[in-house]
């Protein structure tokens, strides 16, 4: 009895694909570096390395030129050491009295509550931006977003004319008040309440019986420290380097900040030059408490903006 095979034999057999080895490997399209390879590198380097050039070199001359007398600083290379370094920190904070230690102690007073009021103000108003609905909330922010574009120095002039009919001018208050309202604040502060506060944590709050001013305080707060540590350090840079608010509004010298003050010696370096190392010494000490106050915030402003990138 003949047997038949079961399977049918295909009538018209495709030509079938050569088995892959495991050596073998589909082949890929090696891509090019985006840019130009070699050539992009070198030009992004370059840019990076001439504005790291363009921030530091000013630093570093101002560095050696603080050990220098008048004589040197017209006479000797910019890049060399001098003898003066002492010496003119010791004719820097004696000068008229030690004006200048009144001038740095006005700088602190003026940037650390701008700082810290003015970053809460903003962070409470971000916050409210963020996470409340209420009547022109949309008109509001908008008007918050063209007083982001106004330059501060186009404020100035109606800043004094609202503070001489308050009375206030030649008064601390008169650089302070307007450090509290910082639009460019509040903008940041909503960015960092919609990253980092979930809406749903708010609703577990309220849910638990927390009103708003608790869920703020309680939750709100503590979870956006770094971005008010963010926006408290700006604040400080700008009311630091505040020029144009103080020289307006301030005519007693006991008043001044450092900027002004040092405005005031370099006014007088046209007619004695022996001013110039006062400018140059007072430049110099004026930053020290700007790197003190990044190096000791800078933990809570990195964990800030790592916190960000991953959300």
């Amino acid at each position: 009895m003949s047997t038949t095979s079961s399977v049918a034999q295909p009538t018209s057999a495709a030509p079938l694909a050569p088995a892959a080895t495991t050596g073998d490997r589909p082949a890929r399209r090696r891509r090019r570096p985006l840019g130009g390879g070699i050539g992009a590198t070198f030009g992004v380097n370059g840019l990076l390395i001439l504005g790291s050039a363009y921030m530091v070199l000013p630093l570093l001359w101002l560095v050696f030129a603080t050990t220098k007398d008048a004589s040197a600083l017209y006479g000797s290379d910019a890049f060399t050491w001098g003898g003066a370094f002492f010496a003119n920190l010791e004719r820097l904070l004696t000068e008229d009295g030690g004006i200048f230690i009144r001038w740095l102690g006005n700088s602190v007073l003026y940037a650390a509550v701008g700082a810290i009021v003015g970053g809460f103000v903003a962070l409470m108003a971000g916050y409210a931006f963020d996470k409340f609905q209420f009547r022109g909330k949309n008109t509001l922010y908008g008007t918050v977003l063209i007083g982001v574009l106004i330059p501060n120095t186009a404020t100035v002039i109606p800043l004094y004319l609202l503070a001489a009919s308050l009375g206030v001018t030649n008064t601390i208050w008169a650089v302070l008040i307007p450090a509290f309202c910082n639009p460019f604040s509040v903008y940041l502060a909503r960015v960092f309440s919609a990253g980092y506060l979930p809406d749903e944590t708010l609703e577990a709050a309220r849910v638990d019986g927390a009103g708003p001013i608790r869920s703020f305080f309680s939750i709100g707060l503590p979870m956006l420290v770094p971005g008010f540590v963010t926006i408290a350090l700006f604040q400080f840079v700008a009311v630091w380097n505040n020029f144009m608010l103080p020289l307006i509004m301030l005519q007693d010298r006991q008043l001044f900040p450092t900027s002004v003050g040092i405005f005031l010696w370099q006014s007088q370096v046209q007619q004695n030059p022996e001013y110039l190392p006062l400018v140059i010494a007072g430049s110099f000490l004026s930053v020290v408490p700007l790197v003190i106050a990044f190096v000791m915030l800078q933990r809570f402003w990195r964990s800030g903006l790592s916190a960000g990138s991953v959300k």
